[in-house]
Order: C-alpha cells, then sequence, then structure tokens
C-alpha cells in the first residue's frame, strides 16, 4: 500500500545527536518554496537558534532536486501586490534567519537550485552539492529579474559573476559553482551524504563556544569598517578566551593531554 504524500509534512526535521537536518520535502514540485514552506522553515529555524543542543544544521531537499526556487504557480494564483510582497519578505527573514543563526548552515545540494533555491545555497554559512548538481538565478527569462536572491549571490561570489548569473538566466555546472566559491565542495552523487555528514562530523569536533561566537562574529564583521571590524573581533575574542571551555582546551593543548570532544 502506497503512502499518502498529500499528508506528509512539507519540512521534514531530523535530531541526531546535536545536528539537526531540515528538509524541504515538495520533491513533485522539486521543493519550491511555498508560503507555507517559508513558513514552516521560519518555524524551526527559530526553534534551533533557541535549542543550545543543537551545534549544526544540515539543510537539503527531498528527491531529484534541491530547490527550485518560489512557487510560480501559487504566486500565479495570487497576483496581488500584498501577496508578493509579504511572500518576498517572508523568503528574506528565512535567509536572514540563516545568517543569524548560532551555529553553522550546511546545504546539501543535489539537482537543480534555481532562483531562490540558489539564493538558499548563497545564504548558508557552508555548501555542498553533488557533481550533477547546476545552479542559476533564472527569472530573467521569465521577465522577473532575481533581484532578493541577488543579495545573497552577491555576497557569496564576486559582484561581476553574480551579475553574469543573474542578468543571463544561465545555469553553471557544480565544477563552476566550486570554482566560484558558490560551494565548498563537490562529491560523487553516491559520496553526497557521506561528504556533508564528513564536514558536520568536523564542526561536531570543535568546541562548542568557539564555533558559536566565530559564526556570529564572521558575518557582523563583513559589513563594518575595517577599525570598526577589528575592535568587534577583539571583544568576540576576549570573550571566547574566558569561556571555561576554552581555557580547558587550552590547558589540555599545553599540557600535551588530548582534547575533550566538542
Amino acid at each position: 500500500m502506497t503512502a499518502d504524500r498529500s499528508i506528509e509534512p512539507i519540512l521534514l526535521r531530523e535530531d541526531e545527536g546535536a545536528k539537526v537536518t531540515l528538509t524541504l520535502n515538495r520533491p513533485q514540485q522539486f521543493n519550491a518554496l511555498s508560503e507555507a514552506l517559508l513558513d514552516a522553515l521560519a518555524h524551526e529555524l527559530a526553534a534551533v537558534a533557541n535549542d543550545a543542543r543543537v551545534r549544526c544544521v544540515v539543510l537539503a531537499g527531498a528527491g531529484k532536486s534541491f530547490c527550485a526556487g518560489h512557487d510560480l504557480k501559487e504566486m500565479r494564483a495570487n497576483p496581488r501586490d500584498t501577496f508578493y510582497r509579504a511572500l518576498f519578505g517572508k523568503c528574506s527573514d528565512v535567509m536572514m534567519a540563516i545568517a543569524a543563526l548560532p551555529v553553522p548552515v550546511i546545504a546539501r545540494v543535489q539537482g537543480v537550485a534555481t532562483a531562490a533555491g540558489c539564493q538558499l545555497v548563497a545564504a548558508c554559512d557552508l555548501a555542498i552539492a553533488a557533481t550533477t548538481a547546476r545552479f542559476a538565478v533564472s527569472g530573467v527569462n521569465l521577465g522577473l529579474f532575481c533581484s532578493t536572491p541577488a543579495v545573497a549571490l552577491s555576497r557569496a561570489i564576486s559582484p561581476r559573476r553574480a551579475f553574469d548569473m543573474l542578468v543571463t538566466g544561465r545555469f553553471i555546472d557544480a565544477q563552476t559553482a566550486l570554482d566560484w566559491g558558490l560551494v565548498n565542495e563537490i562529491a560523487p552523487d553516491a559520496e553526497l551524504d557521506a561528504a556533508v555528514a564528513g564536514k558536520a562530523e568536523i564542526i561536531l569536533s570543535k568546541n562548542a563556544a568557539a564555533i558559536r561566537h566565530g559564526k556570529g562574529m564572521f558575518g557582523r564583521q563583513r559589513q563594518m569598517p575595517l577599525a570598526e571590524a577589528y575592535a568587534f573581533a577583539g571583544d568576540v575574542m576576549a570573550r571566547n578566551m574566558m569561556e571555561e571551555s576554552t581555557q580547558d582546551d587550552i590547558a589540555r593543548f599545553l599540557d600535551r593531554r588530548p582534547a575533550a570532544p566538542g
């Protein structure tokens, strides 16, 4: 007997120790970001942000593709300025929630990541893609410039390369995405899960307080003038040094004792 997919949640959450995997679960729609899916993402990201046990998040897509962007059928069915503004606002809120999350977020990318789906990849802290994955911000091909995806994309890769993708709507392959810095690693399709798990394990092996301090510092300092960034980073390092777990790790290193996990 086949299960009725209509009753399955549109966003799946799996907890594995200190790692949380959030899976976009609209495979028949290539995991398009409907309003309901954006609401679900916002809810789970808020829950993760308030859970000190979580130390790493993986963002994935069910089925053959990571995410095909916004749900164009839903957008066409609601041709109102108020709906569009609210929808794009919710999408932007999700991207900013990823940036504000105190733990690293890894995008696990297979198939296509287009428009707001490519934006999701760019918004994550790290990204690992299958060698067959493809990326585009192709709204311009439909008469809609990918303006909100441009915000994340232009911060993840060089402005010239970002604008090239935005103005041509062309796809780039996984190797190009790696060369341009949109993704950190690529792996054969059959090895993608292992590559993502390996990256998460490395993060989980590090001092949790250091990672939390570092995630917040890294994003904020990029928006600051040089002198302000150094002052801010110095303050963060001082607070990090005052963490008991950091003092313990340094003592172990100096005493040549094995470091405690996490």
